[in-house]
């Protein structure tokens, strides 16, 4: 009996310590609100799949077969300034800068393009395995996703694939990573189909913190419609403005983050 009552005591002790050591872990991610600060028109039209602000205008690229494009837009109005049409056949997909080039992405083409950002003329091309979803870049890589819970790193002049990053939050992988941006030195990251943004360590892989864009267009009945949902964001690092979109959205929004819980 002693023995017995010994044992469940222990057993106890390490399901609490076990629970309170998973609690500590979960309370070390901290959570973001978000404040908005400005409000936009973007083309309720446009099914934005990658984003980027750069030399004062966005760049923005979109999908749908026989709809995809890339095009430089005016922030303040919405206006598109020039646009380029991808051919009929491919789905676009996610958007990042190289220097004077832009980079984009098809889903299941296993081709991406390489555009000269002053014409947005197609200058070349580039093959990858899979599928293709996200792009944004760092100053030394360039960073893919596929829709897994796996980023790819690219090397920045040959485009190659030199590495891959499992992306985890306490240990489970997150699936589903869409859109990309490099922000400070982490990468955000849209979980598909969420109203989430994953913030990520690019070394580690892990998350260290989530954004909460939950009721962000919760009042438009046109984001109840099944593709309509959060994909876009850009940062302009000269004036620290983070920028937040979605597929079909007719608003583009500068947000602040706000520490919700921890």
């Amino acid at each position: 009996m002693r023995l017995t009552t010994h044992f469940v005591s222990m057993l106890l002790v390490l399901v609490w310590s076990t629970t309170a050591a998973s609690r500590t872990s979960q309370s070390e991610i901290p959570i973001y609100s978000y404040r908005i600060v400005a409000k936009y028109p973007h083309d309720p039209q446009a099914f934005t799949q990658g984003l980027i602000f750069e030399n004062g205008f966005l760049y923005e690229s979109t999908g749908l077969r026989g709809q995809s494009s890339v095009r430089k837009v005016r922030l303040e109005t919405g206006a598109i300034l020039q646009k380029l049409d991808l051919p009929p056949e491919v789905f676009g997909e996610g958007l990042t800068d190289r220097g004077n080039q832009l980079l984009v992405l098809t889903w299941t083409s296993n081709v991406g393009y390489v555009l000269d950002r002053a014409g947005l003329a197609v200058t070349g091309i580039f093959a990858y395995p899979g599928e293709g979803w996200g792009l944004t870049r760092s100053p030394d890589a360039i960073f893919m996703s596929d829709g897994s819970s796996r980023i790819r790193l690219l090397d920045p002049k040959s485009l190659q694939e030199r590495a891959r990053i499992e992306v985890t939050d306490r240990g489970a992988p997150v699936v589903r990573l869409n859109e990309l941006e490099w922000v400070k030195g982490e990468i955000f990251a849209n979980v598909w189909e969420t109203d989430r943004i994953a913030r990520i360590d690019p070394k580690s892989g892990k998350v260290v913190g989530w954004i909460d864009l939950g009721g962000l267009n919760g009042k438009s009945v046109l984001f109840k419609k099944g593709d309509a949902v959060l994909n876009g964001i850009a940062y302009d690092s000269t004036r620290d403005r983070l920028f937040v979109t979605g597929k079909l959205w007719p608003e583009l929004y500068e947000i602040k983050l706000i520490p919700k819980s921890h």
